[in-house]
C-alpha cells in the first residue's frame, strides 16, 4: 500500500538538515510584535534523494542548503504573520513549491522572545509537510468534451499545489446510471499535491464550476466531473467526501484508463491492484 508520503519519505528517505538559522523578522499577535521585530530560529529537515549528488560530488544533483536558507531568510522577513502556525504552513508550502528536490520535509519555528509572563526557553511550532499522490477520475459529455478535460488538466498543471505526473488517454464510454444522455469522453491521470483531501476536493469542484457544470441530474449530463478515486492509501469516508470512489469497481470508464497509470495502486480497503480489481470485472462483462 501507498503510504502518506509526509511520514513516509521522512521516515525513509535522505535528509539535509538546517539548525538554528537565525532571522530578524516581524511576526506575532502583539503590535509591538510586528513593529519592532523579534529573533526567529527555524529548523527543517529536507526530505530528499541524497544519492545522485554523492555519487558524482555535483551541487546540481542536490537540494543547495545555501539557497534554502537564503529563501527561508527572504521569505520570513517578507512577510508578517500574527501567528507561527501561519508562518510555518506558508513557509512550508513555500519551500516545497520553490525546490523541487523537496519531497517531503519537517519545519520548526522558534521563538526565544515570547511575550509569556513566565520563565520559559523558548516556544516553538513543528509541522511536517510534503507532496502526496492522489488518482483523478475526469469525464465530460456535454460541449467540446475534450477540450473541457485539457481545460481542467491544464488549469491543475498551473496551480502551484499540483503537479500532473502522467494521464491517460481519452475514451469514449456510454452513460452510467440509466440516465439517457450523449455518451462520456473519460480519462484519468495521477498528480501530486499539497493539498489535504478536502481542499483538493474543494479545487477540483472550482474547475467543476469554471467548466459550467450544473448538478441538476444524479448521474446526469455535465461538462465536467473529476473525482478523487485514491488519495494516498488514505481511507475517508464524511459527508463530503468518500475516499477511495466507492462505485470505481463497478465502473469502467474509471478502471480502463487507471490501467493505463495506476495498475498497481492497491485499493487500500479491498486489499487488491487496480489491474486485479479491472479483471473482476471484465469478468462480469
Amino acid at each position: 500500500m501507498q503510504e502518506d508520503r509526509s511520514v513516509s519519505l521522512l521516515r525513509k528517505k535522505d535528509e539535509i538538515r538546517i539548525g538554528e538559522l537565525e532571522v530578524y523578522a516581524r511576526h506575532g499577535v502583539f503590535p509591538e510584535e510586528t513593529k519592532l521585530g523579534q529573533k526567529f530560529y527555524v529548523n527543517a529537515a529536507l526530505c530528499t534523494n541524497t544519492r545522485a549528488a554523492g555519487e558524482t560530488d555535483d551541487l546540481s544533483l542536490s537540494v543547495d542548503y545555501g539557497r534554502v536558507c537564503q529563501e527561508i531568510h527572504r521569505f520570513l522577513t517578507d512577510h508578517t504573520y500574527r501567528l507561527l502556525e501561519a508562518a510555518a504552513e506558508h513557509l512550508a508550502c513555500h519551500l516545497l513549491v520553490t525546490f523541487a528536490g523537496i519531497d517531503a520535509l519537517e519545519l520548526e519555528i522558534r521563538k526565544p522572545a515570547a511575550p509569556i509572563p513566565l520563565p520559559v526557553g523558548s516556544v516553538s511550532v513543528c509541522i511536517t509537510r510534503g507532496w502526496k499522490r492522489a488518482v483523478i477520475s475526469c469525464g465530460s459529455n456535454l460541449g467540446e468534451k475534450e477540450v473541457y478535460l485539457r481545460d481542467a488538466m491544464d488549469k491543475i498543471t498551473h496551480d502551484t499545489k499540483c503537479r500532473l505526473l502522467r494521464s491517460a488517454d481519452f475514451i469514449v464510454t456510454a452513460p452510467y446510471g440509466g440516465v439517457e444522455q450523449d455518451d462520456f469522453v473519460n480519462g484519468a491521470f495521477v498528480l501530486e499535491t499539497l493539498y489535504e483531501p478536502e481542499e483538493l476536493l474543494t479545487f477540483l469542484n472550482r474547475l467543476e464550476a469554471e467548466a459550467g457544470r450544473e448538478r441538476k441530474v444524479h448521474w446526469g449530463p455535465r461538462t465536467l466531473d473529476l473525482d478523487i478515486v485514491f488519495y494516498e492509501d488514505r481511507v475517508i469516508r464524511t459527508d463530503r467526501l468518500t475516499i477511495p470512489h466507492p462505485d470505481m469497481q463497478n465502473r469502467e470508464f474509471v478502471l480502463q484508463p487507471l490501467m493505463q497509470i495506476a495498475p498497481e495502486w492497491v485499493h487500500p480497503v479491498y486489499g487488491k491492484t487496480v489491474a486485479e480489481i479491472w479483471e473482476k470485472l471484465r469478468e462480469k462483462l
